[in-house]
């Protein structure tokens, strides 16, 4: 490249000398390999390698495997590792494979899990058990169903449907709920449709502590109409274990009802 640019300032300067250039022309010849120098010149950090590591050539690049086609003894090779730890872990060889989006693995799994639920509840009617099952997913999508079962004076019992309107790996999350519910005001038992909204704030993920605020109408526009006004609170006392208490009020055309539980969640 050097000689090329070299032998055109030379072929100018030879035409000056015989006189068959003026030194107009001798300027544009002068400007015409400053640019051909340019063009020329190889960017820096565009080479191939040499024996010394210097890339020289096309061909010598062509020559280098891909990344899909090296073998995981030169990837260990590469990032100092034992090939048998790629071999046993399933992360390093993903990894390997593809760079994941981390970002969004993280916005997408969600900030809470499923949880088994054993509560001990005080109303103002009496005490008993609740148990029940809360946020199983529904294959990889953002619905969720719980279901719940409470043994008291006046039983309760239901099941619903969320779907989270976010990412389940959200620290504030809402959910519209479609459900059934049966309960008791006073004496008589009320079944219906359950249709509310549900708010979820993560103050730690995957279960660490969470609170949800919960309101929901059972048999809604009838003239039996209930109101369940619920908040909840949980947090992890081991990896699987958790402590949580529940506040609920029960509002309907004959009164109010008030309960509270405190008990312990077995996380999935």
């Amino acid at each position: 490249m050097g000689g090329a640019v070299f032998l055109w300032f030379g072929v100018g300067f030879w035409w000056v000398l015989k006189g068959s250039m003026n030194q107009r022309q001798l300027r544009d010849r002068l400007l015409q390999g400053l640019i051909l120098f340019l063009i020329l010149k190889p960017a820096p950090g565009c080479s191939s390698p040499q024996k010394n590591g210097v890339f020289t050539s096309a061909q010598d690049l062509a020559a280098i495997p891909s990344e899909g086609s090296r073998s995981q003894p030169s990837q260990a090779s590469a990032l100092d590792l034992d090939p048998a730890l790629i071999q046993k872990s399933p992360v390093l060889q993903r990894w390997l494979r593809e760079i994941p989006d981390v970002a969004a693995e993280i916005a997408n799994d969600p900030s809470f899990r499923t949880r088994l639920r054993s509560i001990y509840t005080q109303a103002n009617y009496g005490s008993g058990l609740q148990i029940g099952v809360e946020e199983v997913r529904l294959a990889r999508t953002r619905f969720t169903v719980s279901a719940d079962y409470r043994s008291v004076q006046r039983p309760a019992w239901g099941t619903d449907l969320r779907y989270y309107v976010r990412p389940l790996g959200s620290y504030v999350n809402v959910a519209p709920v479609v459900g059934y519910r049966s309960v008791k005001v006073n004496d008589e038992s009320v079944q219906g449709v359950n249709l509310g909204v549900r708010l979820l704030v993560v103050l730690s993920r995957t279960g660490g502590a969470d609170l949800s605020v919960t309101q929901t109408w059972v048999a809604p526009g009838s003239d039996r109409e209930v109101g369940l006004s619920t908040v909840s609170l949980g947090y992890a006392l081991t990896r699987q274990l958790r402590l949580s208490t529940d506040f609920q009020r029960q509002n309907s055309r004959v009164g109010r009802d008030d309960r509270v539980g405190i008990g312990l969640e077995w996380m999935l």
